[in-house]
């Protein structure tokens, strides 16, 4: 852990979309890494890497983000069948027009979790036509420690 001394003059940038957080049971990932980019992060569990290495950059480009890849993902696809057994959840925006302030018309993001399944199920169209923005992937432990690499 660094001394507050010896972090005079460094600056902390926050990216949107881009962070790895983990609890005892989950992995939380924003969607806006490239494959690249989490190989490369020191904060990302090594089976996660070695699982990104080993299955999902056989059949997909490691210059591809997360938010790309789950956003146009095909269920016949070998990656699906790879984050299939991972068991993400999916947090996604999708814009709705709400009533505010003195009945005005409204739009903005709300947010929902989806399973896999429920987002490969739905239609690019209606993706496009929701304003549809994936911001994070949840990954179960759990599923993660079932791959053998």
């Amino acid at each position: 852990m660094k001394k507050l001394d010896d972090m005079k003059g460094q600056k902390t940038s926050y990216e949107p979309y881009k962070y790895v957080m983990s609890d005892v049971g989950n992995i939380y990932i924003g969607a806006r890494y490239t494959y690249r980019e989490l190989l490369d992060n020191e904060d990302v569990n090594f089976k996660l890497k070695a699982v990104i290495t080993h299955y999902i950059l056989k059949d997909s480009d490691e210059s591809n983000s997360l938010e790309s890849e789950l956003y146009f993902l095909k269920p016949q696809s070998n990656v699906f069948a790879v984050f299939e057994q991972l068991r993400p959840r999916i947090k996604v925006l999708v814009l709705k027009d709400h009533k505010g302030f003195l009945g005005r018309r409204e739009t903005r993001y709300e947010e929902s979790v989806l399973t896999l399944k429920e987002l490969t199920e739905t239609d690019e169209e209606t993706k496009k036509g929701e304003g549809m923005v994936i911001s994070e992937i949840a990954i179960s432990k759990l599923a993660l420690m079932s791959f053998t690499v």
